[in-house]
């Protein structure tokens, strides 16, 4: 079973400033096993997010266009560009702020928040440069448990790939037993097991053998493996 919500079905909140738009919100999405948040950002030249408390949650951070600096409790200061993922594990808790560094470009980025698989950890914070051919035509792992494959570490079971595609290239990734997934369109379209998606449609898959992309012009794609 595939159940999609579209770009036009997600929460919007506009702050001039900012722009975000919520897959998952107060209302009828409210999450996807144990994947929490997907928002899409956009971050005005020279503002951004101050300091703020998060506890026990996963936060992927992922760099679409511009330039996106963070700022952590943990001593981290760091600059994630296009193609640049992150990873902040708040655990026990951390306090940290985000802005658009340039005078004049906007920022597009993706957070995507997940459950931990235990409370209370050390935070952390992790980065990941992935450069375009290194996710081209394939599935490239972002993010897992215990930093399978250089990857990101992830305190959950879940795995985290991105794939950039021309059109009619396709990928294919087998789910185990009681796995499941969910894909998330960053750009261009693609059909999820013929289902046609586009910039901005997540779609959740339950009780399905296998999860194939194929692009229908060229596209980007992310999908998680989840528990």
């Amino acid at each position: 079973m595939i159940v999609l919500i579209s770009a036009a079905q997600r929460g919007r909140t506009d702050h001039g400033w900012l722009e975000s738009r919520h897959t998952f919100s107060l209302g009828d999405h409210m999450g996807f096993r144990r994947l929490r948040v997907i928002d899409e950002n956009r971050v005005q030249p020279a503002r951004g997010f101050g300091t703020h408390p998060h506890a026990d949650m996963e936060m992927l951070s992922y760099v679409l266009e511009g330039t996106l600096a963070h700022r952590d409790s943990t001593g981290r200061r760091s600059v994630l560009r296009q193609h640049e993922f992150q990873c902040l594990s708040a655990g026990r808790g951390v306090a940290h702020n985000e802005y658009n560094p340039s005078g004049v470009e906007v920022v597009h980025f993706l957070q995507i928040w997940i459950l931990p698989d235990r409370s209370g950890i050390e935070p952390s914070s992790q980065q990941l440069p992935l450069a375009p051919a290194k996710k081209r035509g394939r599935l490239a792992l972002v993010a897992a448990p215990e930093a399978a494959d250089g990857a990101l570490t992830v305190h959950q079971d879940v795995r985290v790939y991105v794939t950039l595609l021309e059109t009619g290239e396709s990928v294919r990734h087998i789910l185990g037993p009681g796995r499941y997934a969910w894909v998330q369109v960053t750009r261009g379209a693609v059909a999820l097991n013929e289902i046609g998606m586009a910039a901005g449609d997540g779609a959740a898959l339950e009780h399905e053998r296998e999860v194939t992309i194929r692009a229908l012009e060229p596209a980007e794609a992310l999908l998680l493996d989840l528990s």
